[in-house]
C-alpha cells in the first residue's frame, strides 16, 4: 500500500521552511480556491451568516476567500498540520483579524475536537483522495455530533467498478491508483461510507476531474 507523502516524518516541516505553503496543498491555487467556494454557495447555499468547517483547510486555499465573505468569526478550520493552516493565515487573508487563529485546530483524526456546535456547512475538498480509504467514515461519522449541520461537500476520485483495481485515467488527465495517493474509489464503496447519510453526486467539472458529493442527514 502507497503512504501519502503528507503522512511522511516532517514533510511540512522542510516545506514550510522552504516557503511552499501553497505548493503543499496540490497548486492550482486560485481556480480550485474559487471552485470550493462556489460549490458551498451553488450546491451547499452558504451565506455571510452561516457557519464554516473548513475540513483539510491546509495554507487557506478555500480559507482566504470564506473568511471575507463570511462575517467574522464564522469560518473554522481543521488540518493534520496547524502550522500550515498559521502560514496561510498570515500569508493568504486580505485582513487576518477577521480570523482568530485559535479556530485553526490541528485535527489528523476527524476528531473536530474545540469545533462548535454552531456550524452549518462543512467541506473536504481534495483531502480523501491522499488518505486511508477508512477516513471518510470517520469524518461522516464525527461530523453527525454537529447538531445544526445542514451540509457536508466532499470530493472523491471515482473509477468505474471494473477498472477500480488498477490505475485510471481521470477525465483532467490525473491517473489515479486503488492502494495508493492519489486514490480512487467505486462509488459503491462512498456509498457504504454513509449510514445515515443521503448522498447526492453533483456532476460539475472539478480540477483534475474530482468527484462532487453532498452529503445531508438522512431524513432531514
Amino acid at each position: 500500500m502507497g503512504r501519502s507523502p503528507y503522512l511522511a516524518p516532517d514533510f511540512y516541516g522542510k516545506a514550510l521552511a522552504e516557503g511552499r505553503h501553497r505548493a503543499i496543498v496540490g497548486g492550482r491555487w486560485d481556480e480550485t480556491g474559487r471552485a470550493q467556494m462556489a460549490a458551498l454557495c451553488e450546491v451547499g447555499g452558504l451565506a455571510p451568516h452561516h457557519h464554516l468547517l473548513d475540513i483539510g483547510a491546509g495554507a487557506l486555499r478555500l480559507g482566504c476567500k470564506a473568511v471575507a465573505y463570511l462575517e467574522p468569526g464564522h469560518y473554522w478550520g481543521t488540518d493534520a498540520s496547524r502550522d500550515l493552516m498559521l502560514a496561510g493565515h498570515a500569508a493568504e487573508l486580505a485582513d487576518p483579524a477577521r480570523l482568530d487563529p485559535a479556530q485553526l485546530i490541528e485535527d489528523d483524526a476527524f476528531a473536530f475536537p474545540g469545533v462548535p456546535e454552531a456550524i452549518t456547512h462543512a467541506i473536504a475538498f481534495a483531502v480523501f483522495p491522499h488518505l486511508p480509504h477508512d477516513c471518510l467514515g470517520r469524518a461522516l461519522a464525527n461530523l453527525a455530533r454537529f447538531p445544526r449541520l445542514e451540509v457536508f461537500l466532499f470530493t472523491v476520485f471515482l473509477a468505474p467498478e471494473a477498472q477500480a483495481g488498477a490505475a485510471f485515467r481521470q477525465p483532467d488527465g490525473v491517473v489515479t491508483h486503488p492502494d495508493r495517493p492519489p486514490r480512487h474509489v467505486p462509488e459503491r464503496e462512498v456509498l457504504a461510507a454513509a449510514p445515515g447519510w443521503d448522498l447526492t453526486k453533483h456532476d460539475r467539472m472539478l480540477p483534475r476531474g474530482q468527484v462532487l458529493f453532498e452529503a445531508r442527514r438522512a431524513g432531514g
